[in-house]
């Protein structure tokens, strides 16, 4: 993989809260648990461990919040990809009723985790609506706010009129409105994640890259690109759509396909009042789904698929730029400030893999694009299963690392879908 796209030109990078300190690791030690990943799983993951009075050790490549964690829309939608009957059809009634609630409670272990801490985190949670573009969108939605409803969320289907009215676009036929999701800045977030881990006893070092894991007697071995190394009992690798080739076939488990944003200039007041006026959040049913906010400085984010390699010039957010004037004629013409792009982790399943693929090695990969809410609850239930060794304090079964079949031909045709995708402007016409 090419070296990512900087996080210094993204919204986020400018307007986030300071970062903590977190220097390289300058000397060999030993260590409860090495963390490798600072984004949001490993840095919840090590501040629960460390609320459990078990001091962690996070080892980051570039700084806390680099990679998708701190480039995300920064939006905290609950749930996944599959309905609630879905995940029961598919797991059964105890195992699939227990991860609908796991799955439904994301969004709250964000918001309870930023007041509990008193993080320095612009966020607002006013909802999050899909929107849906065709008959059978709409039937969807409405299958799903009433499967939502049934497990107590506080969830409404909306007619045309009312989706125009609560997005400010005409382009939808109508969708369902999600009262536990909200919007936050994703960058200040994953420092406030790291700040609170660090009060709580865990130590964090950035630009310390880990180079090697390596299983020594009845405990692991990590060195860094530096060469210093930490030893340690038990290790959690958290690196997601940056997963590179620390462990055999773990890359290959996913599509790394990297999701585009702009931003444009902040907005007037009259054009403020006139998209998104509640302050809600939206993606839409489209298989390349379109998702998009107002920032808490008033500015409009456009986010959606680009180019599976890096970008190379402004033109690679073009398509998101013709977007949003088509969603939104009132902002022909716009300018727009902030260009970004972070990588996404996709499943097969579309579904998070924890892996357990050697004593004290554990592994999480695969946010499929709500890594917000996900990820962090699932540090939570990582370091309680690290805490306890009850399996059942996970939401979901340690598998096996199963590469995908024909990796290489499944990213082209991921490659050729997103560039069709671009070409027809997600669809919009």
């Amino acid at each position: 993989m090419a070296e990512p796209f900087p996080l210094a030109p993204s919204l986020w990078a400018t307007t986030a809260a300071p970062a903590p300190d977190t220097p390289p690791l300058a000397r060999s030690g030993l260590a409860e648990v090495v963390i490798v990943g600072g984004g949001f799983c490993g840095l919840s993951t090590a501040l629960h461990l460390a609320e459990r009075g078990i001091r962690p050790v996070v080892l980051e490549a570039q700084e806390v919040g680099y990679g998708g964690s701190g480039r995300n829309g920064g939006q905290v939608i609950p749930g996944l990809k599959y309905d609630p009957a879905d995940l029961v059809a598919r797991f059964g009634r105890e195992r699939g009723e227990r991860l609908a609630r796991f799955a439904g409670g994301t969004a709250d272990v964000v918001f309870d985790l930023i007041a509990r801490h008193g993080m320095d985190v612009p966020h607002r949670r006013s909802g999050w609506i899909q929107g849906a573009h065709t008959e059978v969108g709409l039937a969807e939605v409405a299958k799903r706010a009433a499967q939502w409803a049934e497990l107590g969320a506080p969830t409404r289907v909306l007619d045309r009129a009312e989706t125009e009215q609560l997005l400010g676009t005409d382009r939808y036929l109508g969708g369902w409105l999600d009262g536990r999701g909200g919007a936050i800045q994703p960058l200040s977030y994953a420092r406030g994640l790291a700040r609170a881990a660090q009060k709580a006893g865990a130590t964090i070092h950035g630009a310390s890259p880990v180079t090697a894991l390596e299983r020594t007697g009845s405990g692991w071995t990590v060195t860094t690109a530096q060469g210093e190394r930490v030893t340690t009992g038990r290790v959690v690798l958290c690196t997601n759509g940056y997963t590179g080739g620390l462990w055999p076939n773990l890359a290959r488990t996913v599509i790394a396909a990297n999701s585009f944003q702009v931003a444009t200039v902040p907005l007037t007041d009259n054009l403020r009042r006139s998209i998104l006026p509640e302050g809600h959040v939206s993606s839409d049913t489209r298989k390349l789904l379109l998702y998009f906010r107002l920032d808490h400085t008033g500015r409009l984010l456009m986010g959606g698929r680009g180019p599976f390699r890096e970008p190379r010039s402004p033109a690679d957010w073009a398509h998101l730029e013709r977007i949003v004037a088509k969603l939104f004629p009132q902002l022909d013409g716009i300018a727009f400030d902030h260009r970004w792009c972070g990588r996404v982790a996709i499943t097969r399943d579309y579904l998070p893999h924890l892996h357990e693929p050697a004593p004290g090695l554990l592994i999480d990969i695969g946010c499929q694009g709500r890594g917000v809410g996900l990820q962090s609850a699932m540090g939570r239930a990582m370091a309680t299963y690290i805490a306890t060794g009850d399996a059942g304090s996970l939401p979901l079964p340690l598998t096996p690392i199963e590469p995908l079949p024909l990796h290489g031909l499944n990213r082209l045709y991921v490659s050729a879908i997103i560039a069709w995708y671009r070409l027809r402007d997600g669809g919009i016409r």
